[in-house]
């Protein structure tokens, strides 16, 4: 009897898995259109070697992917960049505003995002405090980028209205 009821207790203090969130095709098509594709490796405006939709970790110059070459790197990349926002984000978050973080995430890096006044602000629930730090993250190589500007007016736009494109 004792067997019974220890496992039947097991069954209700069991921790289950939160439904991972997942990055929207809306999230998708941002992060698609500011990285752009290409299909041979580069080096980007702060001289990484890219190839694909913005992918570095295994780029190298010289290299040649196929279009579902990239898509695979692309998806395999957010996924990456996304999952660290689910562990350091500590308020809810609308399904755009998530897109825009891991468009975000994905340009400027973990770390990067990690340490953020953007990041504080969203956690102490200033929402729009946090949209306005979208608009400081503009440099690459210690310069302004007309590029950078556009896709953080971008996010920002994305995070507070879940519409992106113009």
């Amino acid at each position: 009897m004792m067997d019974f009821i220890s496992k039947l207790l097991g069954l209700f203090s069991k921790k289950t898995d939160p439904v991972k969130r997942q990055v929207s095709q809306n999230g998708l098509d941002l992060i698609k259109h500011f990285e752009g594709l290409r299909l041979e490796a580069y080096k980007d405006p702060a001289g990484v070697v890219t190839i694909g939709y913005g992918h570095t970790k295994t780029a190298a110059l010289g290299q040649v992917i196929t279009e579902k070459g990239a898509e695979t790197l692309l998806k395999s990349d957010v996924e990456d960049h996304s999952a660290p926002i689910e562990r350091l984000v500590k308020v809810p978050l609308t399904q755009w505003e998530y897109d825009a973080l891991c468009s975000f995430v994905f340009n400027v890096g973990v770390t990067a995002f990690k340490n953020s006044t953007l990041l504080k602000k969203l956690n102490a629930g200033d929402k729009a405090g946090a949209a306005k730090e979208f608009d400081k993250w503009i440099y690459a190589g210690g310069r302004v980028l007309n590029g950078l500007k556009t896709r953080r007016a971008a996010e920002r736009k994305l995070f507070e209205t879940g519409i992106w494109k113009q």
